[in-house]
């Protein structure tokens, strides 16, 4: 039976990208001077899983890679080697290598095979325990000069390319009744993952009952037999005995020998059919690091991968529910509540419910921060040992939840903001010990809930910023500073473009490209980035986003006849302002003051070009919008209420308006403009504070 393996391409990819993380956060963890068996178990199995799903599928470039790592993680996990500094360094490597094979195969890019190649290489060369520079000098008197000092399954005889020692099983185990063909054909597909498989004795087809006896040939250790079958097998009933190595078949006969399907045993019922029709290796792939030996959650057990795509019809749908109970509420609002009572009564608990199913389905798109902090040990780890300094990360929060389309968007900034620490932060360890710091710099990453925000924080131990070298970098480059700026305002001349108080230019920083993209990718979400520093004690930025981008919490205002929605997050607060308090500056446009301070004013009617109710600015409302630490008033007509509104993309539908960030649908049908407060703050009219 033939079946179209790309339909379990993207089980594979996902579980090879979760085990390939798993494996970088156990390596990264490791305590060199007394590893974890368990630890060592594991990353080993995300090895072997690897290894036997990609044979499955034919990606013979992983499959190699995985091979030799597994072979050299065997040795370590079981004592005949001791683990080393630069066996972890060549294992992130190995990893890195078969992530970019995988994303190679996903479509995502093109591995390197030099690479691959260069890293089997120094595989191999630990495997054998030849130091590195002897490997040089054997290297040099051609191939074949590196063996490992002991021979049996999954070690490499030769640092040539060949085939590699086989062993041949012979399997006797026993089935009882309840087994069904399905089960039987799972545990066909996860032996012949491992070698070729050979049938020599069983009960009659259809009938998995009984006793069996199977070979395989395969260069895995025996105990990848015992696990693969202790799923189905009572250990109790199974032997596995020794037979001579088969002359000639190696490793490449076996990942050949995994990719043949066996013929289903007997008529199977529709049901059984679509278990089976995978082919026999296509188990190892969806099923791995499922095993009990690996810890896995009861949640494991009763969750299931669903497309985005489908996750984001279901959340439209459910906003477009809201907004179609929104709209009966508001037709409801004109009936008799004495004579439509019962109807009204529904129509409450309708508007419950919604609201309940609304928070459950944006439920589903919430993911853990941990998604994001987990890369970071990698990228700390590796730049500090690049620039020679010692730095720990520190992550608090793990837990705190984000929708996935911020998750995915977050990353970059956050790692451009890490990076930047660490260069820029912190010291160098003999700078540090001077100072009377510890040497080692901490940089921790804080995630938590304020009100309907996420703040992230970025925080280090370094030197902190300094207001002089900034302002003397800012006038080198000729920007135009007031008199008297704050700290806040000194701090964010850092994200201009091209700014940058490195000394020299390095690959990883000095051009002055980086944090400008970083604030506009932050704005971009709806967001905003705070500074705060001591210089010689080190800084903190703090990223503040929505929840979500699929629903807002704002105040709805009118300007003239029209109705728009301002974010609750930028809001600060809003009031009628006295005639007194509202003054013309130097003819360039008007402040009010608050509270001591005097505000720009921005007029919505002349923002929007609409006919206010209200033109006199005494009589107008004044709304006071902060963003990025700086404050503006906006003038309305009229505040109408507090809304929980699902937000539509504008530019997708129409086009991109200046000063409108989405656009929602209220209860009457109509369709409001959700104000882009941040916009407005930052760039709609020139900055009258330092005038003022």
């Amino acid at each position: 039976m033939t079946v179209d393996m790309t339909q379990f391409y993207q089980v594979f990819f996902e579980e090879s990208a979760e085990l390939l993380a798993e494996m970088e956060t156990l390596l990264l963890k490791v305590d060199l001077a007394a590893p974890d068996t368990e630890e060592l178990n594991a990353i080993f199995r995300v090895a072997h899983s690897i290894k036997g799903g990609a044979s499955t599928f034919g990606f013979t470039d992983m499959t190699e890679v995985t091979h030799v790592l597994e072979s050299l993680l065997d040795r370590v996990r079981r004592g005949e080697l001791a683990l080393t500094p630069e066996m972890v360094d060549v294992f992130l490597k190995a990893r890195d290598v078969v992530n970019g094979q995988l994303a190679g195969h996903r479509g995502d890019g093109q591995a390197d095979p030099v690479l691959a190649e260069t890293v089997c290489a120094a595989l191999k060369r630990l495997a054998s325990g030849t130091p590195a520079e002897k490997a040089e000098k054997a290297a040099e008197k051609g191939p074949g000069s590196i063996k490992s000092p002991e021979k049996g399954p999954g070690s490499i005889e030769s640092s040539e390319p060949g085939p590699f020692s086989a062993i041949c099983y012979q399997i006797h185990f026993s089935l009882p009744e309840t087994v069904t063909a399905a089960a039987l054909d799972n545990l066909r597909g996860g032996l012949a993952a491992l070698g070729k498989l050979e049938i020599l004795a069983g009960p009659a087809p259809g009938a998995p009952a009984g006793n069996h006896v199977w070979r395989l040939v395969s260069n895995s250790p025996e105990t990848d037999i015992w696990e693969t079958m202790a799923f189905s097998v009572d250990p109790a009933g199974l032997k596995i005995e020794h037979e001579a190595a088969e002359p000639g078949y190696g490793f490449f006969d076996a990942f050949h020998a995994a990719l043949v399907t066996p013929e289903p045993a007997a008529a199977e019922s529709p049901q059984q059919r679509r278990a089976t029709d995978a082919p026999a290796g296509v188990i190892a792939p969806v099923n791995m690091g499922r095993r009990e030996s690996d810890k896995a959650t009861a949640a494991d057990a009763t969750s299931i991968r669903v497309g985005v795509e489908k996750v984001d019809q279901l959340i439209n749908l459910a906003g477009e529910l809201v907004i179609t109970q929104a709209m009966l509420t508001q037709t409801a609002s004109q009936l008799d509540p004495v004579q439509h009572e019962k109807l009204l009564n529904g129509l409450a608990q309708l508007d419950r419910n919604t609201r309940d199913l609304q928070e459950s389905v944006m439920s589903i798109r919430m993911m853990p921060i941990s998604f994001v902090f987990s890369r970071f040990p990698r990228v700390v780890r590796d730049l500090a040992g690049k620039l020679n300094k010692e730095v720990e990360l520190k992550t608090v929060g793990e837990t705190t939840e984000l929708d996935k389309g911020l998750i995915e968007k977050i990353a970059d900034p956050l790692n451009h903001l890490v990076r930047n620490s660490i260069d820029h932060g912190i010291e160098m360890p003999e700078k540090r010990r001077a100072a009377g710091k510890p040497e080692k710099g901490t940089i921790t990453l804080r995630a938590f809930h304020q009100g309907g925000n996420i703040v992230i924080e970025v925080a280090d131990d370094g030197a902190g910023l300094s207001r002089e070298r900034i302002l003397a970098k800012a006038r080198s480059q000729n920007m135009t500073l007031p008199d008297s700026i704050s700290d806040q305002e000194v701090w964010q001349l850092i994200f201009a473009a091209g700014f940058s108080t490195a000394e020299k230019v390095t690959d990883v920083s000095g051009r002055g490209v980086g944090m400008d993209v970083v604030k506009r990718n932050i704005q971009a979400l709806g967001g905003s980035v705070e500074i705060d520093s001591t210089f010689g004690a080190g800084t903190r930025m703090s990223i503040r986003l929505p929840l979500t981008l699929a629903i807002l919490d704002g105040l709805s205002v009118k300007v003239g006849d029209e109705l728009f929605i301002i974010p609750l997050n930028h809001i600060i607060e809003s009031l009628q302002p006295a005639a007194g308090e509202v003054k013309t500056v130097r003819n360039q446009g008007m402040v009010v003051h608050v509270r001591g301070e005097y505000l720009p004013v921005l007029k919505a009617h002349e923002i929007f070009n609409i006919r206010p109710v209200a033109a006199d600015t005494g009589k107008g409302i004044m709304v006071i919008l902060e963003s990025d630490g700086v404050k503006k008033a906006l003038m309305v007509d009229e505040l109408v209420g507090q809304h929980q509104v699902v937000i539509k993309s504008l530019e997708s539908n129409y086009r991109r308006i200046r000063g409108v960030s989405g656009a929602t649908i209220m209860g009457d049908g109509k369709v409001a403009m959700i104000v882009d407060a941040g916009m407005l703050v930052r760039g709609m009219k020139p900055e009258l504070r330092a005038a003022a």
